[in-house]
């Protein structure tokens, strides 16, 4: 039962006589207002007066005079920091929150716009990167989850901007996310924020693999590192969520190698040097093994199904065929770790990753020499043969937990 029910339904159950107006009052203080979600207004809000003062300066950037330029810049964050200040001060955490947001926001448009004022921000990285460091001196400052979660998609920011407009990679702007950030996390796990600051980590994975130009599977070395650091953190769900990132990366680049590994062209892409590669590699597994060990977590080994390198045989059928195969293990070893902690959640996504295994594993099988409309008809049946069957087998998984609760 929700209050938004209650509210909806209660003056109807009232009428009827199923409960009497009092028991639906007393109902509704069960069930208090949803405190999240109007706590996200005032910071939200505080983004939308950001970018509108934004716009309306950058209008008009040109036409002002400097020092009223510098004005505008330096009153507008003192403001938005010390409105903000006031607010919580005064009670209001979720307004004061989103003032300090705002001034965090105005701060590193002030950067921008002065160094495009003096020409410096086409030679020099440090501004940007100063915007990033405040970022995470607020969040140690303030314990937010919000301005965490604002400092990684700035760090994002930072690096696609240096990276993809002075051609260079930040390694301090890496370094201050992924340990600043990264230790914030570990002593305050949280699972959004944990899902997050993996996401804004491969991101930055991904640009410095462009900028070296180097071969794409060197991806997966600071990207599996990421989620052997979820192996050591000792809140399960917070360490889950860390994960999910990097083993989505993984998912989906073994099911482009089961599409496309029968090009030997495409798997010769994908070879790193391999004395070098297996060996960083050998030391995340080991890392990641370590952690699963200390935590009792081993029955978790094989998500690192996904990361054998396969690539380096040659190219052809059976090497994504084998791909193939490694997939439905890996889905499988889902399901079954699902069904043995019977966690719903994790039923339904090892449903998911093993049907959409199968689509994969029957187009590549079947469509260059099936009657297309057979095709359909016939992989149409197979996967919602296979969805009932898994469906069924989740229900009676759950009917089996409710029948042995005491």
């Amino acid at each position: 039962m929700s209050r938004t029910l209650l509210e909806t339904d209660g003056a109807q159950w009232v009428q009827k006589g199923i409960i009497t107006e009092e028991q639906r009052r007393q109902l509704l203080a069960l069930y208090a207002t949803d405190e999240r979600a109007i706590g996200l207004l005032p910071l939200l809000g505080s983004l939308l007066v950001g970018l509108s003062a934004l716009s309306l300066i950058a209008a008009n950037w040109q036409a002002l005079p400097e020092l009223l330029r510098l004005g505008l810049l330096l009153g507008s964050m003192i403001g938005a920091y010390g409105a903000g200040e006031y607010f919580r001060r005064r009670g209001n955490g979720n307004v004061g929150m989103g003032l300090v947001a705002l001034g965090l926001i105005l701060f590193g448009a002030g950067i921008v716009l002065t160094s495009q004022l003096y020409q410096l921000i086409g030679y020099d990285l440090t501004g940007l990167l100063a915007w990033a460091v405040a970022g995470m001196g607020l969040t140690w400052l303030y314990r937010s989850r919000f301005l965490f979660l604002l400092t990684v998609v700035i760090g994002g920011v930072v690096q696609g901007y240096n990276t993809g407009q002075l051609g260079a990679f930040s390694y301090l702007t890496a370094a201050f996310t992924a340990i600043g950030l990264g230790w914030y996390w570990w002593r305050r796990p949280d699972s959004l924020a944990g899902g997050v600051l993996a996401g804004g980590l491969l991101w930055q994975a991904a640009l410095l693999v462009n900028h070296l130009h180097i071969k794409i599977t060197w991806f997966f070395i600071p990207a599996m590192l990421i989620y052997a650091f979820g192996d050591w953190q000792p809140n399960r769900p917070a360490g889950r969520a860390i994960q999910g990132p990097p083993l989505v990366a993984a998912f989906l680049f073994t099911l482009g190698l089961g599409l496309f590994g029968e090009s030997d062209y495409y798997a010769g892409e994908l070879r790193p040097p391999l004395a070098a590669y297996l060996a960083a590699l050998a030391g995340v597994v080991a890392i990641s093994l370590w952690g699963k060990q200390r935590r009792g977590r081993l029955s978790s080994s094989t998500d690192w199904l996904l990361l054998l390198p396969g690539f380096y045989f040659t190219g052809g059928l059976p090497l994504a065929i084998a791909t193939l195969v490694v997939l439905y293990a890996y889905s499988g070893s889902v399901l079954l770790r699902a069904h043995q902690e019977q966690n719903q959640d994790r039923v339904t996504l090892g449903t998911v990753l093993f049907i959409l295994t199968t689509a994969v594993a029957y187009f590549k099988l079947t469509w260059g020499f099936m009657d297309k409309s057979l095709f359909f008809l016939l992989g149409g049946i197979l996967l919602l043969g296979l969805s009932w069957y898994l469906r069924r087998r989740a229900a009676h998984t759950f009917a089996d937990k409710t029948i042995l609760k005491p």
